[in-house]
């Protein structure tokens, strides 16, 4: 019982990891001391990957995340069974861009701009969801979106 309430006050490590992966984004980024400006950009990309989609996925993919990006993830997020049509990369940069409203044209100042900062948010979920997590996700994606993790044109 001791142990069970040990871990449950331990917030300290949840907020631990969430910060590490907070850092990452910034430093991929390219901005390490811009924690507001990778927080902004995480959160609006999980954002729109939660539109893009599944459900289930969403839900596989939350179960690795930290507690408190778990927590950015569905922040304001009204379930929906349908996916959004997301099919190519400039619209999904342009929903990032409108999710970050209204800082998101300050952020991004070209869309190019955005794409990178997409990838680099992806570059670091790579890290810390398994690959078999993410081939799923994939897997659920348009093609031309998997460019922004990284990966050619799959035939998955």
């Amino acid at each position: 019982m001791i142990t069970l309430i040990y871990r449950i006050m331990d917030f300290n490590k949840y907020a631990e990891k969430g910060n590490l992966m907070l850092d990452e984004v910034a430093e991929e980024l390219g901005f390490p001391e811009n924690r507001d400006l990778a927080g902004r950009i995480l959160r609006c990309t999980l954002h729109v990957l939660r539109e893009v989609i599944p459900m289930e996925e969403s839900f596989q993919l939350m179960a690795q995340l930290p507690f408190v990006i778990k927590a950015m993830y569905i922040e304001e997020w009204k379930f929906n069974k349908q996916t959004e049509k997301i099919k190519h990369v400039k619209d999904f940069v342009r929903k990032v861009v409108h999710e970050d409203f209204p800082a998101g044209h300050h952020d991004f100042q070209t869309a190019k701009d955005g794409e990178n900062a997409v990838k680099a948010v992806f570059k670091v979920l790579r890290r810390h969801v398994s690959a078999g997590e993410i081939d799923d996700m994939l897997a659920t994606m348009p093609k031309e979106l998997h460019t922004l993790w990284g990966v050619p044109h799959l035939n998955l």
